[in-house]
């Protein structure tokens, strides 16, 4: 069965995208550079975004050479590449757009394709900042702060029609925060973001008693959820709810479209905690991966509904993400049975976990590439339309 169906082909066809980015930085910085950074590519060029996510890839498998559990320093000009990598992947992200709108090839495909390579991105570029930084047993709570807010902006959209970034957002500022820590890292080394806060202060700045007694990096982290997370979600929440009572809809059904990705987050914490290998410190980038490729096919599963017009609520299909997950932590419970070791090493379980995960996401991308593109007569990696050939 194809992931689009008959109603599907027909929204599709009339879909439109819209978008309001808000960013000062953007308007006044960033567009003008990207404005003038398309030139750069010839017309016939589609797929920029790929290209860009090549250089994320290429930063995260940086991180796993120098920092395979994420707590170990690396060279400075590691860090350097951190951050040029992560620039370009911005720049050539953000004029992916443009060149669709300067070569008149904007789709619904192009779309998905651009945001389904952004869900990646929140677990690649984990990696690159987790290593950076020295996060350790903590990098997979640095992803889960990446993907709420991202979930929670494309679950917005679905009900707004329109993907709404504010002010200060994600795509913008946040990744500039990002690659800014990356060359900071560069010129001060890593093992700063792992001394107290109150020694990376400068001298009486440091014994001020509000100076939390915590790691950099922990601090990082906590100040993220409540300022960056909680406030943008409860963003979110607002304005679906905005749209659900205008509609006169229902604001549980909403709430329910989060269910797949909720469960996601606790099935893989639940894993992280029982695990008796301690995944989340020795195998972090594995967690992150796997994690990542589960996040992409809810994410690009959401889009879809949201570009083929589904019914709000419950996208059951959504669940397939969360399959493999209790057999993870059944394994990891068995270890209470056995002496303290689980029934099959957990370093397969998480190697099984990836390939499980990258399967579902690759047969989603591939089929639904492949309906897309035969339903509007469109090339995948190419500008243009499908000519009709029909027999003489």
């Amino acid at each position: 069965m194809g992931y689009v169906g008959k109603h599907g082909v027909e929204a599709l066809q009339r879909y439109k995208y819209s978008g309001v980015d808000k960013s000062y930085m953007a308007k006044y910085v960033f567009q003008p550079f990207w404005r003038y950074c398309v030139n750069f590519f010839p017309l016939w060029m589609p797929y920029i975004t790929l290209m860009g996510f090549m250089f994320v890839l290429a930063s995260a498998l940086l991180s796993y050479i120098y920092s395979p559990r994420l707590d170990s320093p690396a060279p400075a000009w590691v860090y350097m590449c951190h951050g040029i990598l992560l620039f370009l992947y911005q720049t050539f992200d953000a004029v992916d757009g443009k060149q669709a709108r300067r070569t008149n090839s904007s789709s619904p495909l192009g779309e998905l394709f651009d945001h389904g390579c952004d869900a990646l991105t929140c677990a690649f570029e984990t990696m690159a900042y987790a290593s950076a930084a020295m996060t350790g047993k903590l990098s997979f709570w640095f992803w889960v702060t990446a993907a709420i807010l991202f979930y929670g902006a494309t679950w917005e959209s679905f009900f707004t029609d329109t993907l709404i970034l504010p002010e200060l957002n994600g795509p913008t500022e946040g990744l500039m925060v990002i690659y800014l820590a990356h060359f900071f890292t560069a010129i001060v080394g890593p093992t700063f973001w792992t001394l107290n806060c109150r020694e990376a202060l400068p001298g009486f700045l440091g014994k001020l008693p509000f100076i939390p007694d915590i790691a950099v990096n922990s601090f990082v982290l906590c100040f993220l959820l409540p300022f960056a997370v909680l406030l943008t979600f409860g963003y979110n929440v607002l304005n679906v709810y905005k749209v659900v009572k205008r509609r006169k809809s229902s604001m549980l059904a909403a709430l329910a479209m989060l269910l797949p990705f909720i469960a996601l987050l606790a099935a893989v914490t639940l894993w992280g905690w029982l695990s008796p290998s301690d995944i989340f410190r020795n195998q972090p980038h594995l967690v992150i991966l796997g994690t990542g490729f589960a996040f992409g096919f809810l994410v690009g599963r959401l889009i879809l509904a949201h570009l083929c017009e589904e019914p709000k609520g419950l996208k059951t299909g959504m669940c397939t993400a969360l399959l493999y997950l209790p057999f993870a932590v059944g394994n990891a419970l068995s270890a209470g049975v056995f002496n303290g070791k689980p029934l099959v090493n957990e370093t397969w379980v998480l190697l099984g976990y990836c390939a499980f995960a990258f399967s579902l996401y690759a047969h989603f991308a591939i089929g639904v590439v492949q309906e897309i593109t035969s339903a509007l007569g469109i090339y995948c990696f190419r500008i243009g339309k499908v000519e009709n050939k029909k027999a003489a």
